[in-house]
């Protein structure tokens, strides 16, 4: 077998280790990376910095993909030197391995202006997850200047400002982003960025950073004004990465020189991405280097291959604001501009005409005909006869406004649809027509929007056009059929607008039904109790029937009754009251539960009051192992036994238990507390777990064993009992107040962002409000049904559409 080895991690190495699995190589391959992960899409650093998406959400290729595929991860080291007459690569800690072929992909630094200053704590690029995460780092009362105005740098003060920080760019041309846009469009972004409170400084030259023992101060301008900041971003450009391929020899430039077949000077040393120069040009941009990666895993076959570049546009996301440029949209004498301005709706179109040729398009604010025009450019269409009506898209060539869907669907089959992945219309249409009939589906099988997204409507309308009245297009899902409402939609108007009682929600919000259904009231029920504890009084009836009958119903329509075990601890007086339930009323199945519990299955409906009160009156409550609430709390032994415990896990999660159960939330909540990192109460898997060690507690959230296998995210560590406990209430109640209803507390975090969550956590008056609120609500709702259906069983019935036969 060959010997690959692979030096860099990054979008277009993973693109090409993915073309070279799939065409059946036959390689072993070693992957070297100097950041300890694997590969993850850079483009959507942006939205994980905004807390639009979460880091696992940008994932491509993590150490499990690797795994599978055979291939030998290196992560976190970096390769020293390459010896070509040896084909050896020696790694930083000596090691030196061999090699049939290397594939360099070491893609690009980011150029940092060397300013006095420049080597300040303090002062970062906008280039990997690291910089992302100390940008993360800062929120309110905070400031942070960004140098630069391009892509990056907005991204990077769009984040930021996300996140409260006050935030200045500093650029030094005369508008934003001037490569991509001609002056106008770059005064209406810096118009809307200001006006979302990002202060933009342009035609701004910078002179020197200060600092302040050895961390960054201020950033001190030309003219002397002095901008103070916490932290400070440079995004002014990238350089390719060549210092490994230069020391080893390579012919370099700008870039490591490369030919059609991606090879290097070294014809058993290929090159990708951003590290390469390929006849004077250097890349930048995903497209062409997804392009290069399929060309070097055909060349690393032994196949034909040729790299050919190509002209591409630029979609842009900054901010929310939708930007669009392509081909050449500069000013001159024999060109002709067309221009279309709605200031409205914040609409500006520039189109760049010569000879009766489109050769330049800038676009703000509506790019919907992007893709028409760049194919327009490519092309080199004579347009005269459609100049008069050229501007306002391909659906109105040709007389008046036709169906909009016209434009995509009159696109040539070589139209290009995903300029990131390099997907046309044809390959798009293939798809679909071969049972790709959704959007993740079509994600999965060309990689259509599975990169920077910008062509997710354009892949959607081709969906519509090709699949006609079989389409069902997405839409956000209202709460059932009563109600055009989404669930977030009801939560914010329940708060916003006072509602109080089912019936105002029917009223105030427009229902179609008089009063709901058996699919909006539980979970209309839900959000007024936790929105409105002291106001609102709960509905037995509007409740799914398991919490009806406090009890899960079993296949034969008898029950299943769980007592609750305060941290799995049990006795000898609760286990012979159990045994006596059991044998009293003739329970034929007694099962321990993964919970660390006792579950009594078979219990006939009218028993249930009566071996309720059995139960009581040996001190044991309902588990709740019906409800959407608290259910078990799973523990080691700690420290009571255990020789590697390092703290009192038991006892903790029957305080937490002691805490939580009884409430109600959006769908069940499972915790655990491990004793140590060994983890034997698999706390990684539950929706709060606890991890014990030496210096106090970590406290994990966000995991699931069920349908969805996740692990949890580390949410805070603390160094005590009550802050591990303080913590865990105030993330339930923070996740009673702002989740779906239905939603576990994992798919809830994947909608609002881990981050959004610790902030609020580590806010010292915004934890307390929390554990306030949670224990106000606990004084009205915590009670153990089964004390109350033993105490009234007809009542019960009556309530749970119970018969009792026997005797009260």
């Amino acid at each position: 077998m060959k010997k690959l080895i692979v030096i860099g991690a990054g979008m277009a190495s993973g693109r090409m280790l993915e073309h070279l699995l799939e065409q059946g190589g036959d390689w072993d391959v070693t992957l070297f990376n100097a950041e300890p992960r694997g590969c993850y899409n850079r483009i959507m650093l942006s939205p994980v910095l905004s807390g639009e998406k979460t880091y696992d959400e940008i994932v491509t290729h993590d150490a499990d993909w690797y795994e599978a595929q055979g291939i030998t991860c290196r992560f976190g080291e970096k390769v020293a030197q390459i010896d070509r007459t040896a084909q050896t690569v020696t790694a930083e800690n000596g090691d030196v391995l061999g090699y049939d072929k290397l594939v360099i992909a070491t893609g690009s630094a980011p150029f940092i202006i060397p300013m006095p200053g420049h080597d300040l704590e303090g002062v970062i690029a906008y280039r990997d997850l690291e910089d992302t995460q100390r940008m993360m780092s800062l929120g309110k009362g905070n400031k942070a200047v960004v140098i630069g105005g391009g892509l990056l740098g907005l991204e990077a003060a769009a984040g930021m400002q996300a996140r409260g920080v006050d935030v200045t760019v500093v650029h030094l041309m005369g508008h934003l982003m001037e490569r991509q846009l001609d002056e106008a469009a770059g005064y209406l972004l810096r118009k809307e960025l200001v006006g979302r409170g990002i202060n933009v400084l342009v035609s701004t030259n910078s002179k020197e950073i200060v600092g302040q023992d050895g961390h960054v101060k201020a950033l001190r301008l030309e003219n002397g004004t002095e901008l103070p900041c916490d932290l400070l971003v440079m995004a002014v450009g990238i350089r390719p990465s060549i210092a490994l391929g230069k020391d080893a020899g390579l012919a370099v430039g700008r870039g490591i020189h490369v030919d059609d077949q991606m090879l290097t000077s070294d014809a058993n040393i290929l090159a990708v991405g951003e590290c390469i120069e390929h006849d004077g040009a250097v890349f930048g941009l995903v497209a062409p280097l997804y392009d290069q990666a399929k060309v070097a895993a055909k060349t690393l076959m032994g196949e034909d291959a040729q790299f050919v570049q190509r002209d591409v546009s630029t979609k842009l996301k900054v901010t929310g604001c939708d930007l669009f440029s392509a081909g050449d949209f500069a000013e001159g004498e024999d060109r002709e501009d067309i221009v279309f301005r709605d200031p409205a709706r914040g609409v500006y179109k520039r189109l760049v005409l010569q000879d009766n040729k489109l050769i330049g398009a800038v676009m703000y604010g509506d790019t919907a005909d992007g893709n028409w025009f760049f194919g327009l450019i490519k092309d080199g269409t004579d347009v005269s006869d459609m100049r008069d009506t050229l501007i306002f898209g391909p659906a109105y060539q040709g007389g008046a406004a036709a169906d909009p869907l016209s434009a995509v669907a009159a696109l040539p089959d070589d139209a290009e649809i995903c300029g990131c992945n390099g997907v046309c219309k044809g390959t798009i249409v293939q798809a679909i027509n071969g049972g790709a009939q959704d959007l993740p589906s079509l994600k999965a099988c060309t990689k259509a929007s599975a990169s920077c997204g910008t062509c997710t409507g354009l892949v959607e309308q081709l969906l519509e056009v090709t699949l006609g009245d079989a389409y069902a297009a997405p839409a956000a899902q209202s709460v059932c059929g009563c109600t055009d409402l989404t669930h977030e939609d009801v939560r914010r108007l329940i708060k916003s607008q006072e509602l109080k009682s089912q019936p105002a929600v029917w009223q105030e919000l427009g229902w179609n039904t008089p009063n709901g259904c058996h699919v909006c009231r539980p979970a209309v029920n839900f959000y007024l109790l936790a929105d409105w504890p002291l106001e609102y009084q709960d509905d037995p009836q509007s409740r799914f029937v398991n919490e009806r009958k406090h009890a899960n119903i079993q296949k034969d329509g008898t029950f299943s009754v769980v007592p609750r075990m305060w941290g799995g601890i049990t006795n000898p007086a609760e286990l012979r009251a159990i045994a006596d339930a059991a044998d009293k009323y003739n329970v034929p199945t007694v099962k321990v539960t993964g919970g660390q519990r006792i579950d009594l299955l078979g219990v006939k409906g009218e028993d249930l009051p009566y071996i309720w009160a059995d139960l009581n009156r040996a001190g044991l409550v309902s588990g709740h192992a019906y409800s959407k609430g608290l259910r078990t709390v799973k523990t080691c032994v700690g420290t009571d036994h255990c020789r590697f415990g390092t703290q009192d896990s038991t006892g903790l999660g029957i305080k937490l238990e002691q805490a939580l159960w009884g409430s109600w939330t959006p769908h069940k909540v499972k915790l655990a507390v491990s004793g140590c990192p060994r983890n034997c109460a698999e706390a990684t898997c539950k929706d709060v777990g606890v991890i014990c060690v030496d210096s106090g507690y970590q406290v994990s959230v966000g995991g699931a064993a069920g349908m969805d296998l996740k692990e949890t995210e580390r949410l805070v560590d603390v160094a005590t009992e009550q802050e591990a406990i303080d913590v865990t209430v105030a993330f339930v109640q923070l996740y009673r107040e702002n989740a779906k209803y239905l939603d576990r507390p994992y798919k809830w975090l994947a909608k609002v962002g881990l981050d959004w969550v610790k902030e609020r956590i580590a806010d010292v008056d915004e934890r307390a409000r929390l554990i306030a609120a949670f224990e106000l609500s606990q004084t009205i709702y915590r009670k153990d049904p089964w004390a109350e259906g033993a105490a009234k069983p007809r009542a019960f019935a009556a309530l749970a559409d119970l018969t009792l036969e026997a005797a009260e």
